[in-house]
């Protein structure tokens, strides 16, 4: 059996789900209270894609103001990223420019085309949406998102397909499908 490995970085404002994202994909289990994330934190996740066993290194990036200007260097070697806000709050899809100004220099310093999807958390509050999806979509043009998905780690609705998108997307990209 081949064995791949890819980095995939997690970032967008603070309290937007992302470590909730990565745990619910880890353990499957949801819960309610995580400290926030200082740096920035790192996992590791086996799958098997047809003859292919491939570990996911997952950056769970800090999204506090204060520890911004490290993201650049979080993205060496990275193979995918995803930027993650949150439905609810109109401010964290707002922000998506500073975090895609950061991301395009840490990209460009590291010699990178990194692909990226764009995810809104927190669906299971879909009746308190402030991000209609017209305006994600238009977010997802305008900076050149490879795809959008909502989804709930509380649920755990489209949480395995955030994953399979990303890995899809940078296993075409290192041409393994």
């Amino acid at each position: 059996m081949q064995r791949l490995q890819y980095k995939i970085c997690i970032f967008g404002d603070g309290g937007v789900g992302k470590t909730t994202l990565v745990n619910r994909y880890l353990t499957g289990v949801f819960k309610h209270n995580y400290k926030i994330t200082i740096g920035a934190d790192f996992y590791l996740k086996q799958i098997n894609i047809n003859d292919l066993k491939i570990t996911l290194q997952i950056w769970d990036f800090g999204g506090e103001d204060r520890f911004r200007f490290v993201f650049p260097s979080y993205l060496v070697g990275s193979n995918g990223c995803i930027f993650m806000f949150d439905i609810t709050r109109f401010s964290s899809i707002q922000n998506v420019k500073e975090w895609m100004q950061v991301f395009k220099k840490g990209a460009k310093q590291h010699g990178g085309d990194i692909p990226i999807i764009i995810v809104g958390s927190k669906l299971d509050l879909n009746n308190s949406r402030t991000v209609s999806r017209e305006i994600a979509h238009e977010i997802v043009t305008e900076h050149n998102f490879l795809d959008y998905i909502e989804c709930s780690a509380k649920t755990g609705e489209n949480v395995e397909e955030i994953f399979l998108k990303i890995t899809d997307i940078m296993m075409e990209k290192g041409k393994f499908l």
